[in-house]
């Protein structure tokens, strides 16, 4: 499954968060796909698109970063999906 994370900087974490990003990119840990990250321009917060069957990969994520971001997860599906779901309500 798909998740959008949002993240945004906690108070006065810009230089703590942006140290440990240079010093290792922010890996995902085993059982997390990474399919997108972007920044916002001075970057004081983004998105992330992962995938994985495995929330707990993604909770470690979550937690490895906790300290210095707030976060928002959200499933996310395709509009493919999407569509299906509507048909089966909606009818087609």
């Amino acid at each position: 499954m798909k998740f959008m994370v949002t993240w945004k900087l906690g108070p006065h974490t810009q230089e703590v968060a942006a140290k440990r990003f240079l010093a290792g990119g922010a890996p995902m840990p085993p059982g997390l796909t990474k399919l997108g990250r972007w920044h916002m321009p001075g970057s004081q917060g983004g998105w992330l698109l992962v995938e994985t069957d495995d929330p707990t990969a993604l909770a470690q994520h979550m937690v490895t970063w906790g300290n210095v971001l707030e976060t928002s997860v959200t499933p996310v599906i395709e509009d493919e999906d999407a569509a299906k779901a509507m048909a089966t309500v909606y009818g087609k």
